[in-house]
């Protein structure tokens, strides 16, 4: 079991961030068999790409570098907040010193892939940050970029649902609705899932919590450079991997308001933009926002500011129509 030692200070200093990054080195996990396998329709679709790549590029030395537990920080590097971008994780990639990346080679490039002959010329050159930080780029304009709108905005939607939480029902609440296996107890954070490991200090740097829609149960930084984080499972993606439809009765929903507001009243289990429903659900914005219009005249939904956003949620009769089709 692990145990984070949690004050009141830790708590006022804990922060939600993204990190494209992470969900890549998850993905390639995925694909290569040392994590949570990917829906049939993903796969087929991503590894013929992801076999050129380890032909064409050197991938497969980032590759060796990865286990299924653990992995180099330098090609997933800490995430400064929300807005983190590919492009902000991979400049934090190039700039890692080369000493600094050879150290890590030397404690997670153990298996026997890091002994391929090509691998180990990689690991061993001159330039292999640069050499790297290029075929992880490439690994994520050719397997990730294209879907990355849609998930992060399920992972925006997550956060926004945890800082409602928050603000509604306290910490305690939040942080055990990050999944079935954390539990807040005598003012700690137990995860009991986890391999035993023991009490972890925050030491009043607070805890950083990422939504990923690739991590299957709870993962954990406890390591510098990393503050001390916990990677949870985002709220909405049982869809993508066929947990669950997206419409759970078509038959009655739709037919009393249409496919694509079902659709969004659906998607509303935590309140959304219009944009993020809009990227989510793969709609154009000014439809998603003509459909919010007619279900918020209905009654069915409404509307509140958040900062810079315009977020929709469903009233209790939108909630009651939902759960009556299902």
């Amino acid at each position: 079991m692990l145990r984070f030692e949690v004050s009141v200070e830790d708590l006022l200093r804990s922060r939600f961030a993204l990190s494209p990054a992470m969900d890549l080195c998850l993905l390639l996990r995925s694909l290569t068999g040392q994590s949570r396998p990917l829906p049939r329709a993903w796969a087929t679709r991503l590894l013929p790409a992801l076999e050129r790549l380890r032909r064409e590029t050197e991938l497969d030395a980032a590759l060796a570098l990865q286990t299924s537990r653990s992995g180099p920080n330098f090609v997933a590097p800490p995430p400064r907040g929300l807005n983190q971008t590919w492009a902000d994780d991979l400049a934090m990639i190039r700039a890692t010193p080369l000493e600094e990346a050879r150290h890590e080679f030397a404690t997670t490039a153990t298996g026997p892939s890091a002994r391929d002959p090509r691998v180990r010329a990689v690991l061993d050159s001159t330039d292999a940050v640069s050499r790297i930080a290029e075929a992880m780029d490439q690994a994520w304009h050719e397997l990730l970029a294209m879907d990355w709108p849609q998930l992060r905005a399920i992972c925006e939607r997550d956060v926004v649902h945890r800082v409602g939480v928050i603000g509604e029902h306290g910490w305690a609440t939040t942080i055990e609705s990050l999944h079935p296996s954390i539990a807040w107890r005598a003012g700690g954070i137990e995860i009991g899932s986890f391999p035993p490991v023991g009490n972890v200090r925050l030491a009043g740097d607070g805890l950083l919590l990422i939504p990923s829609v690739f991590v299957a149960n709870i993962a954990a930084h406890l390591e510098n450079p990393w503050p001390r984080t916990l990677v949870y499972p985002a709220r909405g993606t049982a869809a993508l991997w066929g947990e669950q439809a997206t419409v759970p009765r078509p038959d009655t929903l739709t037919a009393l308001v249409g496919r694509a507001r079902a659709r969004l009243l659906v998607a509303l289990d935590a309140p959304a933009s219009t944009s993020h429903l809009a990227r989510s659900l793969a709609m154009a914005p000014g439809a998603v926002g003509d459909h919010l219009a007619i279900l918020r005249g209905a009654g069915l939904l409404v509307r509140a500011r958040s900062g810079r956003s315009v977020l929709y949620r469903r009233t209790p009769l939108g909630e009651a129509l939902v759960a009556g089709s299902g």
